[in-house]
C-alpha cells in the first residue's frame, strides 16, 4: 500500500519450507495437532522448526507441556526448535517456552519508522506514527476530545480512552476523536472501532511511548505520545473551532535508534525454572512487513472487505515475528555446520549477540519507564548473524543433559519416562540446575557462595588460548578457575569453574554481569544473573 517499499529477502533464501497447520480459526491450536506436526516434521527430516506460538503463565510443567514434549523429541534428533517468547511484557516472569532445549526469542525494533504529520488549524504541526495512505487525508476535520462526547450511559473515563460503546454518535459523527490510553483500555484498535461505530472521521490515540504501531486502515488513525496528546488538548481548549488535518504516512529508514527491546516482549526470569535464563536471544519483531496469506484476511477492526485491498504482505508485531528471523539464521548456521547440535547452535547465537545499538550505546528496553536492557529482556543480546558464524567456543549439550535437568526439576521417573520415552534412571547430583552446560549462568538464590562449572568446546582455530575477564553482577565477586584455557589438536574441550561470592547481607534483587573468554579474535560473552538472598527469604527455609 505504498509503505515500506524496498528490497526484501528471505532469512535463508535457498531453504526448503514445510508448513504444518496446527491452529484453526474456530478452535485455537490443538495439542494433538501440535504433537502430530512434530511427528511429521521429524519423519520428513526437517533441520529447523519455527514455532510462533505459546502459552502465558501459569506455565505447565515440562512433562505436561505439549510444546516442550514435542520439541524435546525434535531436539533429540538434532532438529533446532525456535519459539516465540510471548507478548506479555514488559512485566517480569512472563516469558514462555522456557525449556532449555528450546531457543526462545524476544522482540526488538528496527531503524524504520512511519512518521505521519498532524496539522492543526493554527498551522502548528506534530508528528505521530501510522500505517495510513487512504482517503480522508490532507483536509481539515473538526476535532473533539473523547471525554467530552461520552454517551449518556457511559462514564467519562471510558470515553477518554474511547472504549467500546462509550462515545455519543451525534457528537462524534464526521469528527476526529482524540483518545487517551488508560490502564483499562490500552488498545488503539479498540479505540478505532469505537470511533468508527459512531461514524467518526479519524482517530488520534495518545499512549505511552512505543514504536509498535497498530495496523489500522479503516479511517485516518495516528498514534502519538502523551506529551503530544496533551499539546493537542491545549490547542483544542484554546480554540473556538479546533480542526486537524492528517498527512500521508511516510517511510523513513535510519533515523530511529535501534534496536530496542519491544514493550510487549515477555520478560524473564522464567516462572517455571528460574535457573534457566530466558529469553535466549532478541530479533526484529516490531512493525515487520510479513508475508501474509490472503485466506487470513486482516480485519483488525471488523472492516468490510471492500475497504482494504487483498494483501500478500501485512505489517505485524510480536515475538511471533521475531521467531522466524532466528529460524532463518539457524538454517544458515546448520548449512555451514551440519554436524553441530541444537545446543551448539544456540550457544553460538547467545555468546556472540550484541548488547549495543548501532551507535555503540547500550540497548534500551521499552517499558514504564524505558530502561537499560538486561538479560531478562534480551537474553544474550540482539542477534548478530555474522559473528554467530564464527563463535570460537560453544557450550554443547545432549539428550542425557536434558534428562538430568528434568530429574533436577523434581519430576518422578514415570513422568519423565513417559515424556522422553527413555528408561534412564535419575542420578543423584548436587547443583544440576546450576551446572547445566548453558551459555549463561543464573543463580536465583546466592547465599554466601556457590561454585558453578561449565565445559567449553573449541570450534575455532585448533591452536587457541582464551583468557577470562569478568564483569561481576553488583553485590558479588566472581573467581574463574582456570582463568586461561589452552586448546590444541588433542584438547578440544575444557572445563572451568566460576565461584560466586555474595557481598551483601541483605535481601538483594537480581543483578547482571558478564563473563568473557577472549583470544584476541573471538569474544565469547556469557550472561551472569545473580540474586543474593538471606536465610529468611530462602526457599529452603
Amino acid at each position: 500500500m505504498g509503505l515500506a517499499q524496498g528490497l526484501a529477502r528471505g532469512g535463508a533464501p535457498s531453504s526448503w519450507l514445510a508448513v504444518y497447520k496446527i491452529c484453526w480459526a474456530t478452535g485455537g491450536c490443538s495439542s494433538a495437532d501440535l504433537l502430530a506436526a512434530f511427528d511429521d516434521a521429524i519423519f520428513d527430516g526437517v533441520d529447523v522448526l519455527s514455532l510462533s506460538l505459546g502459552d502465558s503463565p501459569p506455565l505447565a510443567t515440562y512433562v505436561d507441556d505439549t510444546l516442550a514434549v514435542g520439541s524435546f523429541h525434535a531436539v533429540a534428533r538434532g532438529i533446532s526448535v525456535v519459539c516465540s517468547g510471548g507478548n506479555s511484557g514488559p512485566y517480569p516472569q512472563t516469558v514462555s517456552n522456557t525449556a532449555p532445549w528450546i531457543i526462545t526469542v524476544a522482540a526488538s525494533t528496527i531503524d524504520r519508522a512511519f512518521p505521519t504529520v498532524i496539522t492543526l488549524g493554527n498551522n502548528q504541526t506534530f508528528v505521530g506514527q501510522a500505517f495510513y495512505n487512504g482517503e480522508g487525508v490532507n483536509k481539515f476535520h473538526p476535532i473533539v476530545n473523547g471525554e467530552d462526547i461520552a454517551a449518556i450511559d457511559a462514564d467519562k473515563d471510558g470515553a477518554r480512552s474511547c472504549d467500546s460503546e462509550t462515545l455519543n454518535s451525534t457528537l462524534a459523527r464526521g469528527k476526529v476523536v482524540l483518545c487517551f490510553q488508560s490502564r483499562s483500555q490500552r488498545s488503539a484498535t479498540i479505540a478505532l472501532r469505537a470511533v468508527k461505530e459512531v461514524q467518526g472521521a479519524g482517530l488520534i490515540f495518545a499512549q505511552f511511548p512505543s514504536k509498535d504501531i497498530s495496523f489500522l486502515w479503516d479511517i485516518p488513525s495516528v498514534q502519538v505520545d502523551f506529551t503530544t496528546g496533551t499539546s493537542l488538548l491545549t490547542y483544542m481548549e484554546a480554540s473556538r473551532n479546533p480542526v486537524v488535518k492528517f498527512n500521508f504516512t511516510k517511510t523513513v529508514i535510519g533515523h530511529e535508534l535501534a534496536p530496542e527491546i519491544a514493550f510487549f516482549s515477555a520478560r524473564g526470569p522464567s516462572s517455571l525454572s528460574p535457573s534457566i535464563l530466558k529469553p535466549d536471544i532478541a530479533a526484529p519483531g516490531v512493525n515487520i512487513l510479513a508475508s501474509w496469506s490472503p485466506a487470513s484476511y486482516p480485519k483488525p477492526s471488523d472492516m468490510i472487505q471492500s475497504e482494504l485491498p487483498q494483501l500478500n504482505f501485512k505489517f505485524d508485531s510480536g515475538t511471533s515475528m521475531a521467531c522466524p528471523h532466528i529460524s532463518g539464521i539457524v538454517a544458515l548456521l546448520k548449512a555451514i555446520y551440519p554436524t553441530w547440535s541444537p545446543a551448539a547452535i544456540k550457544s553460538a547465537l547467545i555468546t556472540t549477540a550484541s548488547i549495543s545499538d548501532e551507535y555503540g550505546q547500550h540497548i534500551v528496553a521499552e517499558g514504564a519507564p524505558h530502561k537499560q536492557s538486561d538479560p531478562f529482556d534480551h537474553g544474550g543480546g540482539h542477534v548478530n548473524p555474522s559473528k554467530a558464524m564464527a563463535p570460537g567456543l560453544v557450550f554443547d549439550m545432549g539428550v542425557a543433559d536434558y534428562f538430568q535437568f528434568l530429574c533436577s526439576m523434581g519430576y518422578n521417573h514415570t513422568a519423565i519416562s513417559l515424556m522422553t520415552r527413555m528408561n534412564t534412571r535419575c542420578r543423584k547430583s548436587s547443583n544440576t540446575l546450576q551446572n547445566l552446560n548453558l551459555p549463561s549462568i543464573t543463580i536465583p538464590e546466592l547465599k554466601l557462595h556457590m561454585v558453578v562449572s561449565r565445559i567449553l568446546t573449541n570450534v575455532g582455530p585448533v591452536e587457541s588460548v582464551y583468557t577470562a575477564r569478568v564483569q561481576p553482577p553488583a553485590g558479588t565477586s566472581v573467581k574463574v578457575e582456570p582463568s586461561i584455557l589452552s586448546f590444541n589438536s588433542t584438547i578440544k574441550k575444557l572445563k572451568f569453574k566460576a565461584t560466586f561470592y555474595s557481598q551483601l547481607r541483605v535481601q538483594g534483587r537480581y543483578s547482571f554481569g558478564y563473563l568473557f573468554w577472549e583470544d584476541g579474535i573471538h569474544v565469547v560473552r556469557i550472561p551472569l544473573v545473580v540474586r543474593t538472598i538471606i536465610d529468611a527469604f530462602s526457599s529452603e527455609t
